[in-house]
């Protein structure tokens, strides 16, 4: 039983990252700029600010909704609830035809979606103690990430495969309505739904502990060492969230990479760090969680910093592809380090918090970043923000005192 529920949250990550590779990054983001908005940039400008506005109810939600669920013992239920609110969000994009029309469809189903698989990831981490005993938490949370940028890239595959590249379109699908693009968010949400459903009957069962959820919630805002981590954690995370927004302006920008380089680039540091966060795994569980994010965040900080510093293509790719090894990594352990020190009763109220720590100040970044760039009129400039919030992050992390079982 064990070794299915261990496959089954596996296979979560596995389905999840469908969504933000097909919708949030590659594809449906791309078409809603390039074809339903009025013009590119009053596209971008609205995205951003439909994935804002989910940004902030996922940020104030979080951690009340995961000390709700701890209370009651809603875990499983809450992450279907809302997993089945991701998957038929996502079907849905398909009626938004190309035309201005359905602009305010489009966003108002990406946000409620993206609102709906983060709130399902609170309550699918907090799986993550009850998954793997202590000495392989580690290992767990490594593969899973793992899975996770594969499943992400293999639901991409098909979709470029079957869906976006054969001419004439296959299924009878229509061209000028855009249906082969529209086609892959009922793609993705079926491919959530195939995948994710099996965490939901084999997960783990949580016990309702004593206590009120609001006692749940400020309990676990006291807690020092926790919030010392989140708030580094918060500060790497936006230099990492500012890196995947900004990297391939930059390589567009500074290294003249056209829009096809830049997709290929994406989807070698998608590999890479899939590859790094499943190296990783075992070496986490025999140092601990916080020197691998350590480890893993120097290295960003340092690789960043090379990668701003040199002047040919050729390195620009090799130093792109280390650092991705270690992007896994520093995500991968963060998530296992948070299973550690969150209390057995309290465990979905302390991944809201996470959820939090990941989303509060994510305008920080890409607003340095681009008042930088602007002052000193330079790309390399500005993305020396990004070496800065690493550092701080991994700065902050070695010097908070945690509990001794966190690793």
């Amino acid at each position: 039983m064990q070794r299915a529920a261990t496959l089954a949250w596996w296979l979560y990550d596995w389905a999840g990252s469908a969504f933000n590779t097909v919708v949030v990054t590659f594809v449906f983001a791309a078409y809603f700029v390039r074809a339903v908005a009025t013009d590119p940039v009053q596209g971008t400008a609205d995205w951003a600010a439909a994935q804002t506005v989910a940004g902030l109810v996922i940020a104030v939600a979080s951690a009340p909704l995961g000390a709700v669920a701890d209370r009651g013992g809603y875990r499983r239920s809450m992450l279907a609830g809302f997993a089945t609110i991701m998957v038929l969000c996502t079907a849905a994009l398909w009626f938004v035809r190309p035309h201005p029309d359905a602009v305010s469809l489009a966003l108002i189903l990406v946000a409620v979606a993206t609102i709906a698989a983060e709130f399902a990831f609170v309550f699918y981490n907090a799986m993550l103690p009850d998954i793997a005993p202590p000495g392989r938490i580690g290992r767990v949370s490594g593969i899973g990430w793992g899975m996770g940028y594969a499943g992400g890239l293999v639901c991409l595959a098909l979709c470029l495969t079957l869906l976006i590249d054969p001419k004439p379109p296959l299924f009878g699908l229509s061209s000028a309505e855009a249906q082969p693009v529209r086609a892959t968010t009922l793609f993705a949400a079926g491919w959530i739904a195939l995948f994710a459903w099996p965490v939901v009957v084999f997960g783990p069962s949580q016990q309702r502990p004593r206590g009120r959820a609001a006692r749940i919630y400020w309990r676990a805002l006291r807690d020092a060492g926790v919030l010392r981590f989140l708030l580094a954690r918060m500060l790497y995370t936006d230099g990492l969230t500012t890196l995947f927004a900004f990297g391939g302006i930059f390589a567009a920008g500074t290294f003249g990479m056209d829009a096809r380089e830049t997709l290929l680039l994406g989807i070698a540091l998608n590999l890479t760090a899939g590859l790094g966060a499943g190296i990783f795994a075992s070496i986490e569980d025999r140092i601990g969680a916080r020197p691998v994010v350590l480890i893993a965040v120097t290295a960003l900080a340092v690789l960043g910093m090379s990668v701003l510093l040199v002047r040919s293509v050729q390195w620009f790719w090799v130093l792109a592809l280390a650092l991705g090894v270690f992007v896994g990594p520093a995500q991968a352990a963060s998530r296992s380090l948070m299973a550690r020190l969150a209390p057995a009763g309290s465990r979905n109220a302390y991944f809201g918090l996470y959820a939090l720590s990941g989303r509060v100040t994510g305008f920080i970044g890409p607003m340095a970043l681009g008042a930088v760039t602007a002052a000193m009129g330079s790309q390399r400039a500005g993305m020396g923000v990004i070496v800065v919030l690493l550092a701080a992050g991994g700065l902050l992390l070695a010097t908070t005192r945690l509990a001794a079982t966190s690793g």
